[in-house]
Order: structure tokens, then C-alpha cells, then sequence
């Protein structure tokens, strides 16, 4: 038996695996390739759909499906096929329009299982496609027909952001969605039920892993379900203080190569699986 043979290892890619320059460090990708030879699952679970985390699979290659959509989604790169998905309901409009009321010159992009509208552009938005390479796709959201995943509105104004998180919270329909605050501009509406920690759960069930057996390592507020559900949670050392409250370990930061930290730390024994 190999040495990480039936262990899953999960992880966020912003502030998590990358770099705070976006990339991927070489002493990561020797360790990945290194634990994935010794028989571990290595994985990525991220608020991207898979449509823009296409770069970062083709720079680390997991051995296992991928979790997009902060945990909505389970998708196999190999096969270019979704595994498992939710879908928003449609009455995600009601929120929506209640947003763009209220909130003047909020960003708002539309997430579909094939690809990202923008629906009302901002500094928040161009932030988002600079930092994804994601092309300008225009559209009114009343014009979007294809089932959505995710609606992500977006403000650099942390007074905006909270406003939205209060009308979203506030709003009468708000018990049949499940929101989350993926990163300081943005705050997403999300099919009731989906998370970080139920997407491990799904990829776990899939590849047949014993929850025990899984590893999961964030740095922000909406990997915290992924950090609680996992046998061995973990956060890096840059992570918000509520990832590092829920972690049962706090390692090195996304810029001192924690995943080949963890990987070490693993093989010495530190989690007991």
C-alpha cells in the first residue's frame, strides 16, 4: 500500500494554493506530484466555475474531480462533464432586482454552467475578469436563459457589500438560498444547501473516501464549511479569523508553499490519518 493511498486532499486556490501573484509555486507542484504518486486524491475545491479554473487545472493536473461554484458544482476535467450540480431557482430575480434598486452601481455577473455575464460592470468586475482572464460577456439579466449556478454581486464600497448582504438576509424569499461572501468585493447568492463542505462531501462520496480520510485547506469565510466538514481541517497562516478559528491546524501561508508543508507534515505523521 502506498503511503497516501485513501486520503483526499482538498483545497481553495485563491490565498490557499496560489500565490499571492496568482501562481503556483514549483515547491508545491513537486509535493503534489509527489503525494499523488504515493496514492492520494489531490483536488481543488473553489467559488470558480470550471470554465475559469481551467488554467490552474492544467498548471497542477488533480487526480480526482474538481468542487467549482463554492461547492455546487462537481466536475470532471478528464471527461469534460459535470459529476453533480444544483441550479439556482428562478426566483433568484426577486433578490436580484432588489439589489440593483437599493444599491446604486452595484456590479452584478451571472454565473451558468458555461459561462460569466456581466450584467452591470463596475471596478469590481473588471477586477474580477483582470484576475481570471474571464472575457466581457454583456448581457441583461433578464436575457440570460440557461440555467444559472451562482449570482455574484461585486463592490470595491465595503458599505455597498454590506448593504447587499443586509437586503439579501432581509428579504422575504431569503430562506430558499444560501449565500456567502467569497472575497472582500463579493457576495454571492447560492442554491439553498450548496457549500465548500457539501461539495467535499459530494467528492468524497463519489471517489468512495471516508470523510476521516479527507484533508481540507482554506484562508477564507466560505471555506470554513469545507474546514469543519473535513477529518483534518486546516488553514493557512494569511486566513480570516473565522477559517482559522474553525481549523483543527494552522500552517505556513499561501506564500510559503503550504500545501507542500501540509504534505510533509502529513507523511511525519502530524493528523493521525
Amino acid at each position: 500500500m502506498k503511503k497516501f493511498e485513501g486520503i483526499l486532499l482538498c483545497t481553495d486556490l485563491d490565498g490557499t494554493l496560489l500565490q499571492s501573484d496568482h501562481t503556483v509555486s514549483r515547491d508545491n507542484l513537486d509535493a503534489i506530484s509527489y503525494f499523488q504518486r504515493e496514492g492520494g486524491l489531490f483536488t481543488f475545491v473553489t467559488g470558480r466555475m470550471p470554465y475559469f479554473a481551467e488554467d490552474v487545472y492544467e498548471t497542477v493536473t488533480p487526480n480526482a474531480p474538481v468542487a467549482c461554484c463554492n461547492g455546487g458544482v462537481i466536475y470532471d476535467f478528464r471527461t469534460r462533464e459535470y459529476v453533480w450540480k444544483m441550479e439556482l431557482s428562478k426566483k433568484a430575480r426577486e433578490l436580484v432586482m432588489q439589489v440593483i434598486r437599493q444599491v446604486e452601481g452595484v456590479g452584478l455577473q451571472i454565473n451558468t454552467f458555461e459561462r460569466v455575464y456581466f450584467c452591470q460592470e463596475n471596478s469590481a468586475m473588471k477586477w474580477f475578469r483582470d484576475i481570471t482572464g474571464m472575457p466581457n460577456l454583456v448581457r441583461n439579466y433578464d436575457d440570460v436563459s440557461e440555467p444559472i449556478a451562482k449570482i455574484v454581486f461585486g463592490d470595491e464600497d465595503e458599505d455597498h457589500i454590506n448593504a447587499v448582504m443586509r437586503i439579501l438576509h432581509s428579504h422575504p424569499l431569503a430562506e430558499q438560498f444560501d449565500f456567502i461572501r467569497s472575497e472582500y468585493r463579493l457576495y454571492e447568492i447560492l442554491p439553498k444547501g450548496v457549500s465548500k463542505g457539501k461539495g467535499l462531501e459530494k467528492l468524497a462520496e463519489h471517489l468512495n473516501i471516508d470523510m476521516r480520510k479527507t484533508i481540507a485547506v482554506g484562508d477564507y469565510n466560505n471555506d470554513v464549511p469545507m474546514i469543519r466538514a473535513a477529518g483534518v481541517g486546516i488553514a493557512v497562516a494569511n486566513a480570516v479569523d473565522e477559517a482559522k478559528a474553525s481549523a483543527d491546524h494552522i500552517t505556513v501561508s499561501n506564500d510559503e508553499h503550504a500545501i507542500a508543508r501540509i504534505i510533509s507534515d502529513l507523511e511525519k505523521g502530524a493528523f493521525g490519518i
